[in-house]
């Protein structure tokens, strides 16, 4: 374990940000990142609604996926597909995610290059961390890497620091 200098709390091996306050391990390659503020980190924005779309309680055939993150407006309409592979882009190790969190931050927000992925079924949707450095966390609780977990409605996913909430919708006829 690695103790944090400013808050003392303890994180994994390997870890290069404290999950606790976000400032750089000790041993730590010398990377920025900022602070975030308390309201941004408690949850994410709520979804505005849209028209094309109609609000699911379970996920399953005829259901999207719609991912809002942090202050983006628009939000990610995610394709139908069995996994989709969520990171960072990074050209020199040939690393590029289905879904490519650099626009929106990765980098500062503690994003790993293969970071989680999202495994789609006719009746469920999980979530799985691919042992990230600085963790997955859903609705605040950090998942055990390679551990699939069922998602709902609503969730709060957040990728190191990066706060996304994941919303089913069904297409309205």
């Amino acid at each position: 374990m690695i103790i944090c200098a400013e808050c003392n709390s303890s994180n994994r091996e390997g870890e290069l940000f404290c999950i606790e306050c976000g400032n750089p391990l000790h041993g730590s390659p010398s990377i920025s990142t900022r602070r975030l503020d308390s309201e941004r980190i408690g949850s994410a924005e709520q979804p505005s609604p849209t028209k094309p779309f109609r609000k699911a309680h379970r996920f399953g055939r005829g259901v999207s996926v719609v991912m809002h993150l942090g202050q983006v407006s628009k939000p990610l309409v995610l394709v139908e597909q069995p996994e989709i592979m969520i990171g960072r882009y990074d050209e020199e190790s040939g690393n590029f995610p289905d879904i490519d969190l650099t626009p929106y931050g990765a980098l500062d927000e503690g994003v790993s290059r293969v970071h989680a992925l999202l495994q789609q079924s006719e009746d469920a949707l999980t979530l799985i961390d691919l042992d990230s450095i600085n963790g997955t966390y859903l609705n605040g609780e950090r998942l055990a890497p390679n551990q699939p977990r069922i998602l709902h409605d609503g969730d709060e996913i957040r990728f190191g620091k990066l706060i996304t909430r994941v919303y089913f919708r069904t297409a309205s006829s």
